[in-house]
């Protein structure tokens, strides 16, 4: 959802910090339209704050993530790509051109099931050009083991063997881990639960994850399946964690040597 008139307006393309505004304000917008929770304001802040400690750029660990996770959709019997609200509000184009491109159904899956925002997510959804959209109607639902939050109740995802789960909570991570599926996170926060219960986590902001995920997937998809578990099986998640860590503490510290030359 881009920004309306007024708000592109009051935000020059020259200013240094234009692309995190637009985007804030696109999940502002998203809240108004009620396809993002109110705590979902708090979870993306959050989220720009390590961003920032990242470089705001995609790491080459994120990269290698991310050629991991498309090789895992891939391969696949059974891939699903969880939806909320923030990644429906900021990425649904994408979104929806990624569940075309590999053949996987998007699913609704919300922890705050406010009336009308499921119809809401769907709506934008359907507009981005989705067809096949799991989570939006309760007579096909199944309720996870282990949890008791509204993340309980899916659809697809039930009988999902990998499922994709981008700004997750993790103790729907954990039920599904435990439930022996294979897990994909899109995650700033390399120290969290989805983080580091998941089989591959990309440690990058979603809007440059999820493009990146369809050029890649574009050239993932001449590969025969021998190729593609090879990918896999090189790709280490503790390692790739640990390399996320290793760059935001080399950048704070860079940070910390920049910040004293303006000062003198």
């Amino acid at each position: 959802m881009p920004l309306n008139e007024n708000q592109d307006s009051d935000v020059p393309k020259s200013h240094p910090r234009y692309l995190s505004l637009k985007y804030r304000h696109t999940i502002i917008e998203g809240m108004r339209n009620l396809i993002v929770a109110e705590a979902g304001l708090i979870a993306h802040g959050r989220g720009e704050c390590f961003d920032y400690i990242l470089g705001e750029q995609t790491s080459q660990s994120a990269k290698n993530a991310v050629k991991a996770a498309v090789a895992a959709l891939i391969i696949a019997d059974k891939p699903v790509i969880s939806v909320n609200g923030n990644v429906a509000a900021l990425v649904p184009e994408e979104l929806v051109n990624l569940s075309k491109l590999l053949d996987i159904p998007l699913e609704i899956n919300l922890f705050y099931r406010k009336e009308g925002r499921i119809e809401a997510i769907e709506n934008v959804l359907k507009n981005a050009g989705a067809t096949d959209i799991k989570g939006v109607n309760e007579e096909t639902m199944i309720e996870l083991e282990g949890l008791e939050s509204n993340r309980r109740k899916v659809d697809f995802i039930g009988k999902a063997d990998v499922v994709m789960v981008p700004l997750e909570d993790g103790d729907r991570t954990e039920a599904l881990k435990k439930l022996n599926k294979k897990v994909i996170a899109v995650d700033l926060n390399p120290l969290s639960r989805t983080a580091l219960w998941a089989d591959i986590t990309i440690v990058d902001n979603i809007i440059r994850v999820v493009p990146l995920m369809i050029e890649i997937a574009k050239e993932l998809k001449k590969l025969k399946k021998k190729s593609l578990e090879k990918i896999l099986d090189d790709f280490d998640n503790k390692k790739n964690i640990l390399d996320s860590l290793d760059l935001i503490i080399k950048y704070i510290q860079q940070q910390k040597v920049d910040a004293f030359k303006i000062l003198k």
